[in-house]
C-alpha cells in the first residue's frame, strides 16, 4: 500500500499500528471513523487500558508523516478529528479503489445497456489499478480485513464481468488460456468454469468442453459432495445434445429436477 504524493513521488505505508490507521481511514474516505472502530482494528477484543491515549499517538505520528513528506500541498489539511474519531478528506479520484469502484459499476452500466466493448474497456481500466492483494503490506484487524475481503470480491466480480463482455464481442478463443488458469486459481467458482465451458464450445472444442464439465463437476463432489448448478447443468446438456439424434434428445428441464432459471448476468 502506498500514497502518491502531490509531487508525483510514492509514499510506502508499512505494517506499523500508524499505517494500520491510516489504511483504515483511507479504506472509508469521507467518512468518520470512531475512536472505538479504529480502536477494535488495532486490538480486537482485548485493547489494552491506554487504548484511547496510545489511538491518539498513532494519529498524531500519522500527521507528523504526512507533514514531513509533504503528502499533500500546504495549506490543505488532510487528516482531521471529527468526534467521536477522525477522517481523512479525499476526493474519489484521489483513491485508487474508489476509483475501481465507480469505473466497474460504469462498465456495468454499459454491459447492461447491450454495449459490450465500451464495458470491456472500462472493466480492464479497473482492473489495471491493481498491483496485488488489497493492504498488501498492511497486517489487518478485523475491520479492515473485511474491507479487503470486500476488494478482494469485487475484483473478482470485475474479471468475471470483463470476460462476459469479452465473450459477448465474440473473443472466445483469446480469453480461454486467462480462463483455464482461473479455474485452477478459483476451484470453487462455477461462473469462471462455465465461462470456460461456453468459451471452449463456441471455439469448437466440444470434447474439451466436456471435459471441462467433469473436472467441475470432480472438483465440487470431492471438496463439498455437490453437483455443478441447474444451470451449469445445462452447458452439458447442450454439449451432449449436439452428439445425439433430434428425437433421443432429453427435454432440457429434466437436467436436475425442476425447469431452472435463467442465470443473471450481472
Amino acid at each position: 500500500m502506498e500514497i502518491n504524493k502531490d509531487d508525483n513521488k510514492s509514499l510506502p505505508i508499512n505494517s506499523s499500528k500508524t499505517g494500520q490507521v491510516i489504511a483504515l481511514l483511507l479504506a472509508r474516505r469521507h467518512e468518520i471513523v470512531s475512536a472505538d472502530t479504529l480502536i477494535e482494528e488495532l486490538w480486537g477484543e482485548s485493547p489494552p487500558r491506554s487504548a484511547m491515549t496510545t489511538l491518539q499517538t498513532y494519529v498524531y505520528h500519522a500527521r507528523k508523516l504526512f507533514s514531513r513528506e509533504s503528502v499533500v500541498s500546504e495549506g490543505r489539511e488532510l487528516l482531521i478529528t471529527r468526534s467521536p474519531g477522525y477522517l481523512i478528506q479525499l476526493e474519489k479520484h484521489e483513491v485508487d479503489a474508489w476509483v475501481f469502484e465507480e469505473t466497474v459499476e460504469h462498465g456495468r452500466a454499459h454491459l447492461r445497456s447491450g454495449r459490450p466493448e465500451p464495458a470491456a474497456a472500462l472493466f480492464r481500466e479497473a482492473l489495471r489499478l491493481w498491483r496485488g492483494p488489497a493492504f498488501a503490506s498492511i497486517q489487518p484487524g478485523n475491520v479492515l480485513q473485511a474491507h479487503a475481503t470486500y476488494l478482494a470480491e469485487l475484483r473478482i466480480r470485475a474479471t468475471h464481468l470483463r470476460l462476459q463482455a469479452e465473450q459477448a464481442m465474440g473473443q472466445y478463443e483469446d480469453i480461454i488460456p486467462e480462463l483455464r488458469s482461473l479455474v485452477i486459481s478459483h476451484p470453487l467458482n462455477e461462473s469462471f468454469h462455465a465461462q470456460l465451458i461456453d468459451a471452449l464450445h463456441r471455439s469448437g472444442r466440444r470434447a474439451e468442453a466436456l471435459h471441462a464439465y467433469q473436472e467441475l463437476r470432480a472438483v465440487l463432489d470431492r471438496e463439498l459432495g455437490i453437483s455443478p448448478s441447474p444451470e451449469v447443468q445445462l452447458l452439458q446438456v447442450a454439449l451432449l445434445d449436439e452428439g445425439r439424434p433430434a428425437d433421443r434428445r432429453p427435454p432440457r428441464h429434466a437436467v436436475g429436477g425442476a425447469r431452472p432459471q435463467a442465470p443473471a448476468q450481472l
